[in-house]
């Protein structure tokens, strides 16, 4: 399967980055996966003539192929005035808006404090619900107060096994029938019933 990282990181080294490459391992673990990334810092002019002219540079129109054609989506992106950075949301208004229908997504970002974490719920999850993804259950933020931290391992651990399990074509929330609602076929019940009778 094809997992593609998108990374709307500014700076090297970069947090962002950080944050995709861990989330892309731990997605690794736990699925057979081929890993892609794509750097919108590296493509922040060709994405701003797309906006202008309507056609992709040749660097950005393999990226878009990258992501429209994966089996699963790693999307992160750095805070900025308490939502994605303009960078990220326009490398999503270049893509056409069907083209991630049904695409399992998981979403993360990086902030310098944990108070825009509330971002994954009010920006990242809308955006990508209006491109009919499907995103995991769990989104994850990381504040710099987390790096090294106690909490951020198993964020990433739970996600990525949702994205993983999404991949796979198994709802990440699925658990098993409790046994006392175990449904017997009518024929079986039918059947249990006539050889009572018959004794």
């Amino acid at each position: 399967m094809r997992l593609v990282v998108v990374s709307a990181g500014l700076s090297v080294p970069s947090s962002t980055r950080l944050l995709a490459d861990r989330l892309a391992a731990a997605t690794g673990r736990q699925a057979d996966v081929d890993v892609g990334v794509v750097e919108l810092r590296e493509l922040a002019v060709e994405i701003a003539q797309n906006l202008t002219n309507g056609f992709p540079g040749r660097r950005l129109a393999a990226a878009i192929d990258a992501v429209t054609s994966a089996d699963g989506l790693i999307v992160v992106t750095p805070v900025f005035s308490a939502s994605y950075s303009g960078l990220f949301k326009s490398f999503f208004d270049v893509i056409d808006k069907d083209a991630l229908t049904g695409m399992p997504v998981l979403i993360a970002a990086t902030g310098g404090t944990a108070r825009h974490s509330l971002v994954l719920d009010h920006a990242l999850r809308p955006l990508f619900a209006h491109l009919r993804a499907v995103v995991v259950p769990t989104g994850v933020y990381a504040a710099s107060e987390d790096w090294g931290a106690e909490g951020l391992d198993g964020r990433i651990e739970r996600a990525a096994g949702e994205l993983a399990a999404l991949m796979r074509g198994l709802s990440a929330t699925r658990r098993p029938a409790p046994d006392a609602f175990t449904v017997v076929p009518f024929a079986e019940q039918l059947a249990a019933v006539t050889e009572g009778s018959a004794d």
